[in-house]
């Protein structure tokens, strides 16, 4: 019987995905920074609250996060475990409704508003559409999630965040699958005024050919896929009912299961 191992694209054990929240002006500055260095991140928006507060015009949000996730923040950020559920749905949907408007494609992720959630909230949002939710609480590590409504990123980007790079880069065990996941707000750089950070962290990070470069969709996306692999009893084959590729390691070989396909591991 094969020894066989869930991977990363192409093979990679370790992925990076960044998450930043309420779609304010200084996120033109942070996109061009993950652009230049081919770092992805998923950005939480308001739909209801475009142009207001520091925050971006609606007309430009399509444009600037091409290539990186839009993803929901709620309508009007509200403290939502204080909210009625039928609040909840409306900030929820509307918000879904306003920015896929926008941007073209099904808005499936989010991340609480204020960090508030509760497990009524947490049970109500695969109804809604949202197929995961980041929270503010932190691990420190670099471990997967077990609950995707409830996804704790490694840090904050004020926390120890190059300290947390450079170990990050450095880990070689590939019989793990690592994931740095960092978190914050683009508006907090020019309140501290450490832009620097996050230029030396994707100077440091970037071009890693051992690490998936993703946003928080595509990791739940892959991850979704490799649970539909239908494995044979005795492991001697596995076909693929998804669209997408998963890639296995096979007594320490690379395999990539394609989409629709059947490979055999004889």
């Amino acid at each position: 019987m094969p020894k066989i191992l869930l991977c990363f694209p192409e093979g990679k054990h370790k992925a990076l995905t960044m998450s930043y929240d309420d779609g304010k002006t200084a996120d033109r500055k942070l996109v061009s920074i993950f652009n230049r260095y081919g770092i992805k991140g998923s950005f939480h928006l308001n739909a209801g609250m475009f142009g207001t507060g520091n925050r971006l015009a609606e007309e430009e949000a399509a444009a600037l996060y091409e290539g990186h996730e839009v993803s929901a923040h709620t309508l009007t950020h509200p403290t939502i475990a204080r909210c009625p559920k039928e609040q909840i749905v409306h900030e929820v949907m509307e918000d879904r409704k306003g920015l896929e408007h926008l941007v073209g494609y099904s808005v499936r992720g989010m991340s609480y508003p204020n960090g508030s959630f509760n497990e009524e909230i947490k049970r109500m949002l695969p109804a809604l559409g949202i197929e995961y939710a980041r929270v503010v609480q932190t691990t420190g590590d670099f471990s997967m999630p077990d609950d995707w409504h409830e996804w704790k990123p490694t840090c904050h980007h004020n926390d120890r965040l190059l300290e947390r790079a450079e170990t990050f880069v450095g880990l070689h065990k590939t019989q793990y699958l690592y994931l740095m996941y960092v978190w914050g707000h683009s508006y907090e750089f020019d309140n501290d005024g450490n832009w620097e950070l996050i230029q030396r962290f994707c100077e440091l990070i970037s071009g890693q050919d051992n690490i998936w470069y993703a946003t928080n969709l595509q990791i739940v996306d892959y991850m979704k896929a490799y649970s539909q692999l239908k494995f044979s009893a005795d492991l001697s084959f596995v076909y693929n009912p998804s669209a997408a590729s998963v890639w296995l390691s096979v007594d320490g070989g690379i395999v990539e299961v394609k989409g629709g396909r059947q490979v055999s591991f004889a």
